[in-house]
């Protein structure tokens, strides 16, 4: 059966849908995709060490991870809004409180637990899925390309601003208005309340029998869903010891903050792009081919940034450049569960692929600061995330995936 068209209100809800979700999530990346700004003035502050605070944010990394798919289930079958409210709360408790316990295992504790579980319950996996129900097939690609955009560019909008409040009042102060803004996404979880799904277009696969059980064993006995598992973790090495470690190389080539808060708010600002690029793709290409294109363009780029001088401008295109595919790897993959499994469990589903790239976040974090206090420098990890994404381009390529159904054929016309 086909989807039916929505009428003009339909789709002035469908748009405020995705424009709260976007803003939600802008709010919670915003606040972790900064989080590396903060290590150097932890460390010069507390003394606590640079590997010390790394594994804290490594925890916070695999955190983050590990509770989408708990969440993403929670939401699938009670809806988002409860799941919404209580992650908001959690993010501003865990950032509030990270000035108050200034030690290594308080670290763990805020950053690494507290305010990551917040993050994770207001992230991809929660609200691609409840957008994912009151949309035709046909426009869940760019749907979630512009909800992804929305976490990037809280990254460009947070960045310098989170920089300008370290240098004019310290971390803790910069740490304690993100916990205040953090608390904006309660009123932002409201319109995604109720879910209202579509209904289901012929070309959808049919959810099997015996619920989220039956459709788990169905998705874990799937090689491409595998694939993209493999995939997830190699990208989370590589924007986890970026996000993580950027300012420290930038740092270590005798360069100022302000250029380490410049470049994490490029790549926010050039992933918004990315994002929408990406979603708007996904409609027309395979997305299998996307996320090689991606992934490959990224060990390319690795290897030209080892090869160029280190100077501002060298980090600047390097951030810009990055940035196009930084997040935008989400619509993609998103987009490949629901064509492969529909959108029924696209909460959880989507999110075991994102406790897979946080489980590589977990590395790419933890032994980038590792490598620092062992060798030095980053060259090490630069090789090795050079390597993974290039492995990440091929891994892709095995993924069975139809042609793009056109909004035309999927309407009927």
């Amino acid at each position: 059966m086909s989807a039916a068209a929505p009428t003009p209100v339909a789709r002035t809800s469908q748009w405020g849908l995705l424009i709260a979700a976007s803003a939600l999530l802008m709010l919670t990346m915003g606040a972790r995709q900064t989080t590396g700004l903060f290590v150097a003035p932890i460390h010069r502050d507390t003394g606590i060490g640079i590997a010390a605070i790394s594994f804290a944010l490594a925890v916070g990394q695999f955190v983050w991870g590990a509770v989408q798919p708990v969440f993403g289930a929670l939401a699938d079958q009670r809806g988002p809004l409860p799941v919404l409210l209580f992650g908001g709360v959690l993010l501003a408790l865990g950032l509030g409180l990270t000035p108050l316990l200034p030690s290594e295992w308080g670290l763990i504790l805020t950053l690494g637990v507290l305010a990551a579980a917040g993050a994770g319950a207001g992230s991809f996996s929660v609200l691609i899925g409840a957008t994912a129900h009151r949309l035709a097939p046909e426009q869940r690609s760019f749907a979630s390309g512009l909800i992804n955009a929305g976490g990037s560019l809280g990254q460009f909008l947070f960045a310098p601003l989170v920089q300008f409040v370290i240098g004019a009042a310290g971390w803790a102060m910069a740490m304690t208005a993100l916990a205040m803004l953090s608390l904006l996404t309660l009123p932002l979880a409201w319109p995604l309340r109720r879910k209202q799904p579509l209904p289901r277009a012929s070309a959808e696969p049919p959810l099997p029998d015996g619920g989220l059980r039956a459709q788990l064993r169905v998705a874990l006995r799937d090689r491409s869903y595998g694939c993209l598992h493999l995939g997830f973790f190699t990208c989370g090495v590589h924007i986890a010891f970026l996000i993580t470690h950027l300012p420290g190389e930038i740092a270590l080539c005798g360069l100022p903050a302000s250029v380490s808060a410049v470049s994490i708010a490029l790549i926010g600002l050039f992933n918004v792009a990315g994002s929408l690029v990406a979603g708007k793709l996904g409609e027309r290409f395979r997305m299998k081919w996307l996320l090689f294109a991606m992934y490959a363009s990224r060990a390319v780029l690795i290897a030209l940034y080892l090869m160029a001088p280190p100077t501002p401008a060298t980090f600047y295109l390097f951030a810009a450049a990055l940035g196009f595919t930084w997040l935008a790897t989400v619509p993609p993959t998103a987009g490949l569960i629901g064509k492969l499994f529909g959108p029924r469990y696209l909460g959880t589903l989507f999110g075991l692929t994102l406790l897979s790239h946080q489980i590589g976040g977990f590395f790419g974090a933890w032994l980038g600061g590792v490598a620092l206090e062992t060798f030095g420098d980053y060259t090490w990890m630069w090789y090795a995330d050079m390597a993974l994404a290039a492995a990440a381009a091929l891994i892709n390529l095995p993924i069975r995936e139809s042609r793009p159904t056109t909004a035309a054929a999927v309407g009927g016309n």
